[in-house]
């Protein structure tokens, strides 16, 4: 894994890891987290852990997400399959495979739910060496959590929140240009969440960058001037369940699917079907949706910085 450094005042935080998962569980985290250390394959810590990390408060974390390369997520079932003897299944294609054992489960994530949080090269060039259950690892940058929670939007699961709380405690060290780059055409998302945390923490509204701030104005005003005759629904893009209504009934088309996104029709359809099964499982086995950049992005016309 590399091991490219931050500056100091983005290193995690000193907090007291508070889990809500037995020994065994535990002891089956680790494992997982040292076997592959030892076979050399890249992965990052995001999830429970890494807020928990970035925030410094003890936060009950139920499980363990990491976040891999798309090349690298059957190398990883594999390996955990041989070397664990763990049950390891490619749960949905386009974004989660799933290691169990004995009840417990690790969630190997590679991109977003809605297909558009691809975990790249700069996942990892970021990201920041920590120790999670006292396996020195990599962390999931705070730019790409930010990224990938902002659009996670569903009815029973809502991730402002925790975006709130990241901006909170890192907006001085973020690297805002790579953050807008991120969001691309999907700056909306991004000016929503900006303009929340103004509403949330009325004190901080100036630690976000003016800069920021005035170029999605920018991008709203342009947009006001020019309507887009496209009947599309980006509602997907942050509930895969809530938006079918607009699909289905009123004919709009769908942001996930190409040429607007990346998902195949059959990835959407899997992804939709699976609603009901997630709806009855145990809180602590549902899914978690990552999440994703489609008009004008920040910065212009085309897939550019701010």
């Amino acid at each position: 894994m590399s091991q490219t450094m931050l500056p100091e005042n983005r290193a995690p935080r000193p907090g007291r890891e508070t889990a809500a998962a037995g020994p065994a569980t535990v002891r089956f985290y680790r494992r997982v987290l040292r076997e592959l250390t030892a076979a050399g394959i890249d992965f990052l810590v995001g999830g429970g852990y890494a807020l928990e990390r970035y925030l410094g408060i003890g936060r009950l974390v139920k499980d363990l997400d990491l976040f891999l390369r798309a090349a690298d997520i059957q190398k990883a079932l594999d390996h955990l399959g041989r070397s664990l003897g763990c049950d390891t299944e490619l749960t949905f294609p386009h974004w989660l495979g799933k290691v169990r054992k004995r009840g417990d489960h690790v969630d190997l994530i590679f991109n977003a739910g809605n297909g558009v949080c691809v975990v790249d090269d700069d996942w990892f060039n970021y990201a920041v060496p920590s120790r999670v259950l006292d396996v020195p690892v990599l962390l999931c940058p705070v730019e790409e959590m930010i990224w990938s929670k902002a659009f996670v939007m569903e009815r029973e699961r809502y991730d402002g929140a925790d975006v709130a709380h990241l901006l909170h405690a890192c907006a001085e060290s973020l690297d805002w240009d790579r953050l807008s780059r991120r969001f691309g055409t999907h700056w909306r998302i991004l000016f929503a969440h900006l303009t929340l945390f103004g509403f949330v923490y009325p004190s901080e509204r100036r630690r976000i960058p003016e800069a920021v701030m005035r170029e999605c104005m920018r991008l709203l005003e342009y947009e006001m001037r020019h309507t887009s005759s496209s009947r599309i629904c980006r509602g997907t893009l942050t509930s895969r369940a809530q938006y079918l209504v607009d699909l289905e009934l009123w004919g709009y088309e769908d942001a996930r699917l190409a040429p607007h996104g990346s998902m195949s029709e059959e990835e959407a359809s899997i992804w939709t079907a699976a609603i009901d099964a997630a709806a009855s499982r145990p809180l602590g086995e549902r899914p978690r949706e990552a999440v994703a950049p489609n008009d004008l992005p920040i910065g212009g016309a085309t897939h550019g910085s701010m």
